[in-house]
């Protein structure tokens, strides 16, 4: 009799529920890690809820509590840690120190485990030394007594998510939902993250480098804007584009279209279209049988070489080893 190979462990996020935790932030994990699903429709992630105290009741920042049915142990068990926001940090925010009962819960954490923060989330982690030396990012109209308060952290105020290997934060709100996507496209590859996306519906990828802060995230009625720029250099990413092109196509001057982009994208339209050609090589990686030297013609690189050179820079591998970890996986 043949045996049965024992399912892979999923991988487990444990999210940790502080008092004051802002409801939509908290369903973030939840939502996009739980979403995803592997080629034969299995569940990639398990997703648990764990409180600082024992099992039961924490506040949120609105007009209801929820019942946490787990207590710090199960940090211990956890793959990943993920610390959403909170409005009630009390000396976290006001003295840049831990709680007895949220340092005890924090030292449970097993050496290796990846850690992640949305918001606020991220003086948790400074408060704890976690974030010493390293790059970080928290809402935008935090960031300053962030840094006043952790100075030995390298505070980025402009970007909606820092990967930093094993240490990844995010900006407010939305930009959780980014960084979770970020997490499972880095674990799973970009079809997968796509997945969730859609299911999620929301935009599959916004680079963590974007800014936080866009000046006409919605233009204004009747003002000119990029976004049939855009769409015609999606639709003609294989070709040489240059910054003429994109703006002859909203009948601008360089120079305004340069400025209207920035404005309404938060990143130069150069930056932007990198971006794009970047996640196009990934697709055709991932899903398509097309040699190194076509998947860089088909996502506008032009050569492998190109092309090389900036999956390395985005993704820190080659586009060969991208391929190989992803179609082991998928």
């Amino acid at each position: 009799m043949t045996a049965t190979a024992a399912p892979t462990p999923r991988h487990r996020v444990v999210v940790l529920a502080l008092d004051g935790v802002i409801p939509f932030e908290l369903g973030i994990p939840q939502r996009i890690f739980g979403r995803a699903r592997g080629s034969s429709g299995e569940e990639l992630y398990e997703v648990q809820t764990c409180g600082v105290r024992s099992a039961g009741p924490v506040e949120t920042d609105a007009d209801f509590s929820i019942l946490v049915e787990r207590g710090p142990e199960a940090l211990a068990e956890a793959d990943t840690v993920l610390v959403p926001a909170s409005y009630e940090l009390g000396p976290v925010y006001e003295e840049g120190r831990l709680p007895p009962d949220l340092a005890a819960a924090l030292a449970r954490i097993r050496p290796g485990t990846r850690l992640v923060s949305i918001c606020t989330g991220s003086w948790v982690l400074a408060a704890a030394g976690l974030l010493d030396g390293r790059p970080a990012t928290t809402h935008w109209a935090d960031a300053d007594e962030f840094q006043r308060m952790f100075p030995s952290v390298r505070v980025d105020p402009d970007v909606l998510f820092i990967d930093d290997g094993d240490v990844l934060t995010s900006a407010g709100v939305a930009a959780g939902i980014d960084l979770c996507l970020h997490i499972v496209r880095r674990d799973h590859g970009a079809a997968v993250a796509n997945d969730v996306a859609r299911r999620t519906v929301v935009p599959p990828h916004r680079d963590g480098g974007q800014a936080q802060y866009i000046e006409r995230p919605m233009p204004e009625p009747q003002l000119a804007t990029t976004v049939a720029a855009r769409a015609w250099a999606l639709a003609h990413l294989h070709e040489p584009i240059q910054l003429r092109d994109m703006a002859e196509q909203e009948a601008m001057s360089v120079r305004t279209f340069t400025r209207r982009f920035r404005e309404e994208a938060g990143v130069s339209p150069g930056q932007w279209l990198t971006r794009q050609r970047v996640e196009r090589a990934r697709q055709l990686l991932e899903s398509s049988t097309l040699s190194i030297d076509q998947v860089a013609a088909e996502s506008g690189f032009g050569t492998a070489q190109s092309m090389r050179q900036h999956l390395q820079s985005a993704l820190g591998v080659t586009p060969t080893t991208y391929r190989r970890t992803f179609r082991a996986t998928n």
